[in-house]
């Protein structure tokens, strides 16, 4: 007996989603996960305005544009990372589309419990297939960043960072910060008993 075949997710399964997950397409599936945890939130911000200067010059080289939880169209993927960056060069028209079609030139993807294994596994393939050419992981949880850089089609670990590291990193490596800034409501040495 031959199996049917497995359906694939449509973008109007995606628009059907409850406003309160986020959902993304990934390998014809869809995939939802609940909104960020506040140290997941809190993160992902300071870490977007320590790169500010990358976006609006001023104190910094400036020549990116950033986003926080973008939607990518890329091939038949249909993701949302964290923070990505364009080069102006590369992104000179913001699209009028809810989406982006442009592949970034660098994505962070906050680890948490429900998106661990998607952001370690299928993204980032789905990353270096469409040619993004700098990858961070950054844990909250376990306070600690890995920063990839695509080398082919593989990703190349270039540096680890945890808490009490200073962060200079590709492709914003011109600048320091200290990884512990992104978690500013921590007392020294110790982890919120609500981290996830």
């Amino acid at each position: 007996m031959v199996e049917p075949a497995e359906r694939q997710a449509t973008y109007a399964d995606l628009q059907a989603v409850p406003s309160h997950l986020v959902a993304e397409i990934i390998d014809g599936t869809l995939v939802t996960h609940p909104r960020s945890t506040p140290r997941h939130s809190v993160a992902s911000s300071v870490l977007g305005m320590k790169l500010g200067g990358f976006q609006l010059g001023g104190d910094g080289p400036g020549g990116w544009v950033f986003m926080d939880e973008p939607e990518l169209h890329l091939g038949h993927n249909v993701i949302v990372p964290d923070i990505a960056g364009w080069r102006r060069e590369r992104l000179s028209v913001l699209p009028e589309t809810a989406y982006l079609e442009t592949a970034p030139d660098w994505v962070c993807e906050v680890i948490s419990a429900s998106t661990e294994t998607y952001d370690r596994v299928s993204k980032r393939r789905i990353y270096a297939g469409a040619g993004v050419s700098h990858l961070w992981l950054l844990d909250p949880r376990s306070k600690v960043l890995e920063v990839f850089a695509l080398a082919g089609d593989s990703w190349l670990l270039v540096g680890t960072f945890r808490d009490g590291d200073n962060v200079a990193a590709p492709p914003f490596d011109v600048m320091t910060f200290p990884l512990s800034a992104l978690w500013p409501l921590d007392v020294e040495g110790e982890v919120s008993p609500n981290a996830q």
